[in-house]
């Protein structure tokens, strides 16, 4: 496995990021365990999760499998570097109004608490920050986050789903604080959503912001079995989305083989050719796909065929404004 450090913080953590989504709605907890143990020994140390994972009524399912797991012992806990999120609404309405989506105060102080309990830990590495809250000011957010950062609960702060004006505005409130502010983004980009390469991008290098992408597979669309998912698969859901871009996934198929690695191989390489990138997430739902997903570290695709990439899942044409104006 390789490391990075995580945007400008001073802690290294692996290159390709642990995604725990499906645990406890496609992936049984005993096989989530599995899972978690098979990242440690592949050297993953980096696992993301969110207070909402689970969801429904099943909300904060996912981060109590996680604390069952951290609880059997084994250094595992000391071993992660874990992220976890807040800003959805959960299920049950415990604080009645205060519960709706936000980033409030009251509700990262609640809501770590209630994280922290599932999880069986007194901290996580990584408080995020699960979309913007266009109602709450900064004057209240970073106070919030800098008592849990000064209380040992939190010892950085991340975001996700951020546009590039709100990563800026949220740094120059965190800097005039004397604040570290984010570290990390967490966004969706893949060969098929190249559109934060306009903003987000630029925006994560300008300020020391790591980018870690969600959907690097675009839900199983750069998978490989989009055009011909195997009955009841997941890549079903996608079938009306790769008819429309069949002529690409036909394309893109033939590169892969072409250059001998698997699509969803092809995928995340891409991602971590990218500087800017520090890892992708892979949600895997067995040990199994996470074992496959370890290739990506190993391929180094050269100029050439990132050029084809390119040709065949044209981004915007670069960072604002020159992508669209002079």
């Amino acid at each position: 496995m390789q490391y990075t450090y995580l945007g400008r913080s001073g802690m290294k953590v692996s290159k390709l990021c642990l995604g725990t989504m499906n645990f406890g709605v496609s992936t049984e907890e005993k096989e989530a365990f599995r899972i978690m143990d098979a990242a440690l020994d592949a050297g993953i140390n980096y696992f993301d999760t969110a207070n909402n994972y689970g969801w429904g009524e099943n909300a904060g399912l996912t981060e109590k499998i996680i604390g069952k797991w951290f609880a059997q012992g084994g250094n595992r806990r000391e071993k992660v570097v874990l992220a976890t999120k807040m800003h959805e609404k959960m299920f049950e309405p415990v604080y009645g109004p205060n519960d709706e989506p936000g980033l409030s105060a009251y509700k990262i102080r609640h809501h770590l608490e209630d994280s922290l309990r599932r999880l069986q830990t007194d901290h996580v590495e990584i408080y995020m920050m699960h979309h913007i809250d266009r109602h709450t000011s900064w004057e209240e957010i970073w106070p919030a986050f800098e008592n849990a950062n000064y209380q040992g609960k939190i010892d950085y702060v991340g975001s996700s789903n951020f546009p590039g004006w709100a990563l800026a505005e949220a740094q120059s409130h965190a800097k005039s604080r004397n604040f570290l502010g984010i570290i990390v983004e967490q966004h969706k980009y893949n060969l098929n959503c190249r559109l934060p390469e306009l903003e987000v991008l630029p925006a994560a290098k300008r300020y020391g912001i790591g980018v870690v992408p969600w959907s690097p597979l675009d839900g199983g669309l750069l998978g490989g079995n989009a055009l011909n998912p195997a009955k009841n698969s997941r890549s079903n859901q996608n079938k009306e989305r790769a008819e429309k871009q069949r002529h690409q996934l036909e394309q893109y198929s033939d590169l892969c083989k072409e250059i001998g690695e698997r699509e969803d191989t092809v995928a995340l390489a891409w991602l971590l050719a990218n500087p800017a990138v520090d890892a992708p997430i892979i949600g895997v739902r067995t040990a199994e796909q996470l074992e496959k997903s370890l290739r990506a570290v190993e391929v180094k695709l050269n100029d050439e065929i990132l050029g084809h990439l390119d040709n065949i899942f044209p981004g915007p044409g670069g960072q604002a404004p020159e992508a669209y104006a002079w």
